[in-house]
């Protein structure tokens, strides 16, 4: 034992406390332990201080009744510190029991009662992925101190089991188990910590995107050969001043009343995420390539010769070349005006042959929509895919049905407006009409609409020979390649994939809440994707370590049965007069038992903490 001063200023006067302190050994390392307050001991030389420990120390271990009685100070000190032991531990009885008895309580059995339940399932499997992907050690690597991890730690877990924004955190965080997994005490955390362990994130997020996507291809040894790129919007609440970023564009959202962001993400063929980046939100998909590949080139170790998969918005003629110009091959989706050079192919049957499709292990009896490919010559350095899709042409025909209907109407609205005589000017009504072609190019190309200024008639002409022509392709798309080793059939799969980073987009949206955001500076709506992002990494690990183990379902569904498994303290009134407490995890459920097995994480959560208390327990109603 020793003594420790202590002093604190209240109002400009120092007041001054000396503690007796012993060290004890804890699993975390010695830890100093406050035996009792010994008032201020400055009179005396601090050379006393050491000895008085010493025989306070004496006297509680069996030397010190002789001590006691010849040393009044000692004495009281040690009376202080029996009764604060009194209070705090189970009676001698309890204390000297054989070894093999220890657990051996007597309860009164109509007291038992459960207190602090908290849900730990889900977090449970959050941390042992967390753990397993090694993502603490990569903040370590990137300068991140203990806090900010556990903080990290703290905001991914909520994205990925129930999204809130940062000002509900803090409570959520303390509902749940997480602190018990984690030995940390999270009650006083404020939403402040968080909103500042954003700022701390937002410089290091493409070093610890690139570690953790390293770790990710050496523990489930991912394909590198390619790499699946999308962009999607998500949306503000506000008006959004201070965030340059932020602005209207095409939503995805179907809210071009609000402010956006554009992300783009590249998946490889497991989904797993290998990069991301945020946009301006009325930044043009053909524009974002070429910094998505430097963004890509920088994070990842990208094969040569490897395949990169766009959708028909980026695959622009530039963008096909730059790709080529990087020493990788592309698979694109070209537009439809590219498509309609082939009705003729499209038209005869010769030369398609269907695609076989995997059935999916949870319905082997679902019936895949039919799909047809065939190959044609391109340029001479490229390969065409034409493509039929059974299930595609039924939505084409709706989107296009759809559209035109939505046309013909705003005509109407608009031949309605000139005849009325509410809409006179020539230039206007021009205008009108060229927003009509923007706004349904679709359809648009095969209606001719014009202006009679003679008769002041605005004339809407069907020009049937080109409907017809679309009629006839939907369900019909013309694929490019730049590689010429792939049969239709394995070139048609490839592309195919592209639904992977839909999917992710899909999951960062809705289980793990991407949108809307609430913040209002740029560098934390970034952040905030970010940990979205981190979150999803979590999300495909989880699902991918399911389907090696021949389960095929999704993380709501997982999470939602692990919200069974609690963690509890159960209370139990002995019979001596003291309460013992054990904080513990529950047994799980046989599908939740079945889940950790598949998963490859513990059953039991967390070791059993017993702590005896003097104080009554709480009666049940």
């Amino acid at each position: 034992m020793y003594v420790r001063k202590t002093q604190k200023t209240v109002k400009g006067k120092t007041y001054t406390n000396h503690l007796l302190v012993k060290s004890v050994a804890t699993a975390k390392g010695p830890r100093q332990r406050t035996v009792c307050s010994l008032g201020d001991l400055s009179p005396r030389p601090a050379s006393e201080w050491l000895k008085l420990a010493h025989k306070v120390e004496d006297a509680l271990v069996g030397q010190g009744d002789l001590l006691e009685a010849s040393d009044g100070e000692v004495g009281a000190i040690v009376a202080k510190v029996r009764a604060r032991r009194t209070a705090h531990e189970p009676a001698a009885e309890e204390r000297t029991r054989a070894k093999g008895d220890e657990d051996l309580v007597a309860i009164h059995t109509d007291r038992v009662d459960k207190e602090d339940e908290r849900a730990a399932g889900p977090v449970h499997v959050g941390w042992e992925f967390w753990k397993r992907l090694g993502v603490d050690g990569i903040l370590c690597e990137a300068g991140l101190d203990a806090t900010t991890r556990l903080l990290t730690l703290a905001m991914v877990m909520n994205r990925l089991i129930a999204p809130a924004a940062e000002y509900a955190m803090p409570d959520w965080i303390r509902s749940t188990a997480l602190g018990d997994l984690v030995g940390e005490d999270f009650s006083a955390l404020g939403n402040q910590a968080l909103y500042r362990n954003m700022d701390r994130l937002h410089d290091k997020r493409g070093g610890i995107e690139a570690a953790l996507v390293a770790r990710e291809r050496d523990l489930f040894d991912l394909d590198t050969t390619v790499y699946l790129y999308d962009l999607t919007s998500t949306y503000f609440e506000g008006d959004v001043p201070l965030n340059g970023k932020a602005k209207r564009g095409y939503s995805r959202d179907k809210r071009p009343d609000c402010k956006q962001l554009v992300v783009g993400l590249v998946v490889n063929r497991e989904g797993f995420p290998l990069a991301h980046e945020v946009f301006d939100g009325n930044a043009r998909d053909s524009t974002t390539v070429g910094r998505m590949l430097d963004i890509l080139t920088a994070r990842v170790a990208v094969a040569p010769g490897a395949t990169v998969v766009v959708d028909r918005g980026m695959a622009t003629k530039k963008n096909r070349e730059e790709i080529r110009a990087r020493g990788l091959h592309y698979i694109v989706a070209l537009r439809q005006s590219e498509r309609d050079r082939h009705l003729r192919e499209f038209e005869t049957a010769e030369g398609f042959e269907p695609v076989h499709r995997e059935v999916s292990p949870n319905n082997p009896y679902q019936k895949k929509p039919r799909v047809e490919v065939k190959t044609a010559c391109g340029n001479g350095e490229t390969t065409l895919v034409l493509c039929r899709s059974e299930g595609r042409e039924a939505k084409d025909r709706a989107i296009r049905e759809k559209h035109e209907a939505r046309l013909l109407t705003d005509v109407a609205k608009l031949q309605a407006a000139v005849a009325n005589g509410r809409l006179r000017s020539v230039a206007k009504i021009h205008q009108r009409i060229g927003r009509l072609l923007e706004r349904y190019p679709r359809v648009a190309r095969y209606y001719a609409i014009a202006y009679d200024e003679a008769q002041r008639l605005v004339t809407c002409t069907c020009e049937t020979d080109k409907r017809t022509t679309a009629e006839l392709l939907d369900g019909s798309y013309l694929m490019e390649t730049s590689r010429d080793d792939l049969p239709a059939d394995e070139a048609w799969r490839i592309y195919s994939l592209l639904t992977r980073a839909e999917s992710a987009f899909r999951t960062m949206k809705s289980p793990l809440a991407e949108r809307p955001i609430f913040h209002h500076l740029e560098h934390r709506a970034d952040t905030h994707i970010f940990l979205c992002v981190l979150a999803y990494h979590l999300v495909v690990a989880i699902e991918k370590t399911l389907r090696d183990g021949g389960l095929w379902t999704s993380w709501g569904t997982v999470r939602k049965a692990l919200a069974k498994h609690q963690i509890g303290t159960i209370i139990l009134p002995a019979q001596n007069g003291w309460t013992l407490r054990i904080r513990r995890d529950g047994r799980p459920d046989a599908d939740v038992a079945d889940l950790y097995t598949r998963l490859g994480v513990p059953r039991r959560i967390m070791a059993p903490v017993k702590t005896w208390t003097r104080e009554a327990p709480p009666h049940s109603d």
